[in-house]
């Protein structure tokens, strides 16, 4: 909606024409790229969007693994939605859980060795998905842009703690 008022109307700052059309541009590119690339996905690897981040953030770390309540928040999930799909996972034999060794209280999740060469054949193809429907659409200044204004808005989202609670352990939902 767009309504204009004067400077002294009280309420909402409403959208111009052109911030709406923005903003609605937007929106349906946040609905049809992750829908766009999990079909290339489910086709190449049979894996959804989802699996494929989890199994991604979980190569980028140490020993490739993380507590579960970490990755959640890596893989914006809820903590019960990321066990269900950790656990289609360790059936598959990608992933498994164990213990957190340093605080029994936690699990985390493993990427295993299984998961790991699953994962390296999957990267390629969804990675040409990627550069085709987005990289390879936007011109190196574009992207750099891009990446300020992702960067500017996930900070307003985030808020000055970047997304951690006051201890410096990443929020859970």
């Amino acid at each position: 909606m767009s309504v204009s008022g004067g400077p002294n109307v009280s309420g909402p700052r409403w959208l111009s024409t052109e911030e709406l059309a923005t903003w609605r541009g937007f929106v349906k590119l946040l609905q049809r790229l992750p829908a766009a690339l999990e079909s290339q996905l489910q086709q190449d690897s049979k894996l959804s969007f989802i699996e494929y981040h989890v199994l991604a953030h979980l190569s980028d770390q140490p020993g490739r693994r993380i507590r579960m309540s970490e990755l959640a928040v890596l893989a914006n999930a809820e903590l019960s939605r990321l066990s269900h799909l950790v656990g289609r996972l360790e059936k598959r034999a990608l992933v498994r859980r164990e213990p957190d060794p340093h605080n029994g209280r936690y699990t985390q999740a493993i990427l295993t060795e299984t998961g790991f060469a699953y994962l390296a054949e999957a990267a390629p193809g969804h990675v040409g998905r990627v550069r085709d429907l987005f990289v390879d659409a936007l011109t190196p200044d574009e992207l750099g842009t891009l990446h300020r204004i992702a960067d500017k808005v996930l900070t307003r989202i985030e808020g000055p703690s970047g997304g951690r609670a006051d201890d410096g352990r990443p929020r859970t939902r």
